[in-house]
């Protein structure tokens, strides 16, 4: 070996980037599954619980990888209900055309809407066991790093949309309360049983 190497520079790492076009990518590539297991997952000889399930085991971990990294705006999370929407329609054979409200799909489906609650469970869960660390992963997830702001508006953070979630208040409540694994799993699950 000659000892000289060549770097790369690559711009994008898609592992665990965070912003719009990572959801569109997640959103593409469970869209993408779904159609290889079409044959399955809209197949009326098999109940609709199980194909339900299908859905839940091996479209919904490629939509939700790496979700607890994700800031939820209000638009996102119109994309994320579209899309689960988009699921339950194509595996009930639903026609586009066919004028169905959301809420005739859910009760033909026997389910409610349910994604995003699960996306945002494991967003606090994540958060509270990097919370409970006192290394670099703290001030990272709570944006308490020092430095100088960008111009414009400022970007939605993690605790900001998981506070609004949880209901707790501020977000140094929120904080000191993952402190405490009982009582921040107690938080987590009541916000799940209220729904979104």
């Amino acid at each position: 070996m000659s000892g000289r190497y060549q770097a790369k520079l690559i711009l994008l790492f898609i592992y665990l980037r965070v912003n719009n076009s990572k959801v569109a990518s997640r959103i593409a590539q469970a869209k993408t599954n779904f159609q290889k297991m079409k044959t399955v997952l809209t197949n009326k000889n098999i109940s609709i619980r199980t194909r339900r399930r299908a859905l839940e085991c091996y479209i919904e971990p490629i939509l939700m990888y790496g979700c607890e990294a994700w800031t939820i705006s209000k638009q996102t999370q119109k994309k994320l209900e579209a899309t689960e929407m988009w699921f339950l329609r194509r595996m009930l054979r639903i026609s586009w055309t066919a004028k169905k409200t959301n809420d005739t799909v859910l009760e033909e489906a026997h389910t409610t809407r349910l994604l995003i609650s699960k996306i945002r469970k494991r967003q606090a869960t994540f958060f509270g066991h990097v919370m409970r660390r006192e290394k670099l992963e703290n001030l990272v997830t709570t944006g308490m790093l020092e430095g100088k702001r960008s111009r414009g508006k400022q970007r939605e953070k993690l605790i900001e949309g998981l506070t609004d979630w949880l209901k707790a208040g501020k977000s140094l409540e929120a904080i000191e309360a993952t402190k405490d694994r009982k009582k921040w799993r107690t938080m987590i699950a009541n916000a799940v049983k209220q729904g979104t």
